[in-house]
C-alpha cells in the first residue's frame, strides 16, 4: 500500500518538508465543465449574461484561484507559480462550457492542485454569472488531465 505522505508515522495531518528536494520545472494540466441548457449557452457565448463577461471573468477567476490554492487547500505549499492559462470553450454536445487549465511552476512540489482549484473557481465563476437564468447548471468532469515533472515523473489520463 502506498504510503500517504501528508500523514505522519502515528496519522497526525502535517505538512509534508520539501526542503531537501530539487526544484525541477513542473507542469499540470486539469479539466472540467459545467453543464446547461441550450438557451443559457447561447445566453454566455453572445455575451447578454446580466453580469457580464462569462468567459473573462470565469478567466481571472480561475487564474486568481490557482494563485490562492494554498490558502484555501491547508497542508498545500505556497507556489511561485510561473504560468496560469485557463480556456474556456463552448460545447453545443453538452451543451455547456469546457474549462482546460495548465498551471506551471519551477520549485519543489507540483502544480496538480493549482490546475484543479483554477478549473474548480472557474466553474463555479461561470455558475454564478448564469444563475439567474439556470440554476439547473451542472457542474461535472473536474480532473487532473496529466502532470509533468518531480521525481514521480510524468502522469496522463488514459
Amino acid at each position: 500500500m502506498t504510503k500517504l505522505t501528508h500523514l505522519s508515522a502515528t496519522g497526525d495531518a502535517h505538512m509534508v518538508d520539501v526542503s531537501a528536494k530539487a526544484d525541477t520545472k513542473r507542469l499540470a494540466r486539469a479539466r472540467g465543465r459545467v453543464v446547461m441548457a441550450p438557451e443559457t449557452l447561447a445566453l454566455a457565448v453572445a455575451g447578454q449574461a446580466k453580469k457580464g463577461d462569462v468567459f473573462g471573468v470565469a478567466r481571472v477567476a480561475g487564474i486568481m484561484a490557482a494563485k490562492k490554492t494554498s490558502e484555501l487547500i491547508p497542508l498545500c505549499h505556497p507556489l511561485p507559480l510561473s504560468s496560469v492559462s485557463v480556456e474556456i470553450t463552448p460545447d453545443e454536445s453538452l451543451p455547456g462550457l469546457r474549462v482546460d487549465v495548465e498551471a506551471g511552476v519551477t520549485g519543489k512540489t507540483g502544480v496538480e492542485m493549482e490546475a484543479l482549484t483554477a478549473v474548480s473557481v472557474a466553474c463555479l465563476t461561470i455558475y454564478d454569472m448564469l444563475k439567474a437564468v439556470d440554476r439547473g447548471m451542472r457542474i461535472d468532469g473536474v480532473e487532473l488531465v496529466s502532470k509533468e515533472g518531480g521525481k514521480s515523473g510524468d502522469w496522463r489520463r488514459e
